[in-house]
């Protein structure tokens, strides 16, 4: 596992894509380093920090692993802290990501809005096509007009 974080935090550049299976064994390797270098619990800016994780990210991580029962969070005089409470839970993890439901309902809502955008170029060249149209025939209108005049 340091060896991964190693990886990781040397190479974070390269890896823009990394699995949630992979997220999680990082944020609890990270706990455990920080652990051990701060002899203290870390709070989840710190693993944040050393993963250069965003606080979203990093929340929304440790909300998993606390309802799998992997990571425990303390709240003390010194804030949240986290504690590794069964390391073993983590391999229940899929290896693979499976879309969420958040990222359906995205996908199909930019379809339906390109849907509407495509309409709505329709109807602007619908009415361009008109306006065209329209000011064609008044120009022939004025013309044939000053024609008998």
């Amino acid at each position: 596992m340091l060896r991964l974080l190693h990886f990781y935090v040397k190479e974070r550049h390269v890896m823009k894509i990394i699995k949630t299976y992979h997220r999680s064994h990082l944020f609890v390797s990270a706990i455990r380093i920080l652990d051990y270098q701060k002899s203290a619990q870390p709070s989840i800016e710190e693993v944040c920090s050393l993963l250069d994780f965003s606080l979203e990210q990093g929340h929304f991580i440790c909300n998993k692993l606390v309802e799998m029962g992997i990571v425990e969070i303390v709240e003390g005089a010194y804030g949240m802290r986290l504690f590794i409470k069964d390391h073993t839970l983590l391999e229940e993890i899929p290896m693979s990501d499976q879309e969420s439901k958040l990222d359906e309902a995205l996908k199909q809502f930019k379809a339906t809005r390109k849907g509407y955008a495509k309409k709505v170029a329709s109807i602007q060249a619908d009415q361009k096509e008109k306006r065209k149209n329209l000011f064609a025939g008044l120009e022939k209108k004025l013309k044939s007009d000053l024609k008998n005049k």
